[in-house]
């Protein structure tokens, strides 16, 4: 059945702005529970990545889109060696497109992803029940980000209730590939061409405008020495010992990058995390061989080739008096977001959207530590924020940890500032003028 967008031609409503936006906001009330129980379907469609089995979610997402007034719903597959070399199973992506007008007005893509990482230990719900419990919906991937799927899907489609004219383009793109990079994602589209909004807006939070977010290196550390039997270790040369004073360095170095501190609100100082660690075959063995893997946030201010340069020569320089082998790998780099201007159009008009229904109060406006797939398009050249369904911090939510959830009231919230901005930048060009 398809879903109405329909009002009834006493609705007491005159044409014009307010009264468009009072009545878009009228029908998400409306759809409330729809949109809730669209998240929990989401929800109950195991997407864990890895492994990243994801077809299955994508092909739910292209069949039940076609139920919403959209213009064009196109399931895209990824050739089966790139989903592979991503260390994915299966998955495609979904791209929706809403048009009005004569097209002349801006392209306006909003981005979030289904897949999420493994539940893991310590739920006291099904992770993929999607249990409402006291105005939440719990389940992996509730706040990160199948919730964004839904509201981003019922914001662009109220527009199609309103009187004034709009001109422009809605894309909604949902990916499947997040938790591995969005290499073949939200990367692949936009370097395809199958997308290229003039703004975009990427899974966020309800509570904040997110206009910057750390980046990522991952390096993988290997040193070769040489096996010996444990009653003659003289004969052999001990990786693993190699490798802990490599750790001791790579420590020193943690502590000291408190000491700097990225002047954009809300991404304090880098960060490194040691978070893998094997060696040797058994214990009465000198280990030949130890290996580390390293996650190194960076903040906007950083730039990621030096960094990795000041990492492998610490490396280098902490084992030069030892006859070991060192290869140093770069698993995954991912580019910090510089912050989208506060003062640009794009986010004033978000940002006067979000006071209007918050009441008159001011959003804050700034950075997270976290890297996302809004990187994809700010190194397309397309301005982008971060703003979705989801509380004040990812934490709050339970993201990435058990009893992930988010709030009713919060999606409904995002969805309403999600809507009247959408019919501002449609109706106003704002976007147009952002490139």
């Amino acid at each position: 059945m398809k879903l109405s967008t329909r009002e009834g031609p006493n609705d007491g409503h005159a044409p014009g702005s307010e009264a468009d936006k009072e009545r878009m906001c009228a029908w998400i009330d409306a759809h409330r529970h729809e949109m809730v129980a669209f998240l929990q379907e989401l929800i109950r469609i195991p997407a864990d990545n890895p492994p990243g089995d994801c077809q299955r979610i994508a092909d739910w997402l292209y069949r039940h889109l076609q139920a919403f007034p959209l213009d064009d719903v196109q399931l895209l597959p990824v050739p089966q060696e790139r989903v592979e070399s991503v260390g994915m199973v299966r998955v495609a992506n979904v791209v929706a497109r809403m048009a009005f007008g004569d097209g002349s007005g801006p392209v306006v893509g909003l981005n979030a992803h289904g897949d999420a990482v493994a539940p893991g230990l310590g739920w006291t719900r099904n992770p993929y029940g999607g249990d409402v419990v006291e105005g939440a919906v719990y389940g992996r991937g509730a706040a990160v980000s199948k919730s964004d799927i839904a509201v981003y899907t019922y914001a662009a489609a109220a527009l199609r209730i309103v009187t004034a004219p709009l001109s422009g383009q809605v894309d909604l793109v949902f990916t499947f590939d997040e938790e591995a990079g969005g290499m073949i994602g939200p990367a692949r589209l936009l370097t395809e061409g199958t997308i290229r909004p003039d703004v975009a807006i990427t899974a966020g939070f309800t509570h904040s405008i997110v206009n910057a977010h750390g980046g990522c290196l991952h390096l993988e550390v290997r040193l070769q020495g040489r096996s010996a039997h444990a009653a003659e270790p003289e004969l052999g040369v001990d990786a693993l010992e190699a490798m802990t004073q490599v750790l001791h360095e790579l420590y020193q170095y943690r502590d000291r990058l408190a000491e700097r501190r990225s002047k954009i609100p809300g991404l304090g100082s880098p960060t490194l995390v040691v978070g893998l660690i094997r060696g040797g075959i058994n214990t009465n063995v000198v280990p030949d061989e130890c290996v580390i893997r390293l996650d190194r946030r960076l903040i906007p201010e950083e730039d990621g080739d030096q960094v990795e340069n000041e990492i492998r020569r610490l490396i280098e320089e902490a084992v030069s008096s030892r006859p070991v082998r060192v290869d140093i790998q770069r698993i995954l780099y991912a580019k910090p977001l510089r912050p989208t201007p506060p003062e640009s159009r794009f986010i004033q008009t978000l940002k006067k959207n979000w006071m209007t229904v918050m009441g008159g109060r001011e959003p804050d406006i700034h950075g997270v530590p976290l890297y996302t797939d809004a990187r994809h398009f700010a190194e397309a050249g397309i301005p982008v924020v971060l703003f979705g369904a989801g509380p004040r911090t990812l934490a709050e939510a339970g993201g990435h940890r058990a009893d992930e959830h988010v709030r009713m009231d919060d999606m409904v919230l995002a969805a309403k500032i999600l809507t009247m901005t959408l019919y501002d930048l449609l109706r106003k060009g704002v976007g147009g003028n952002e490139r």
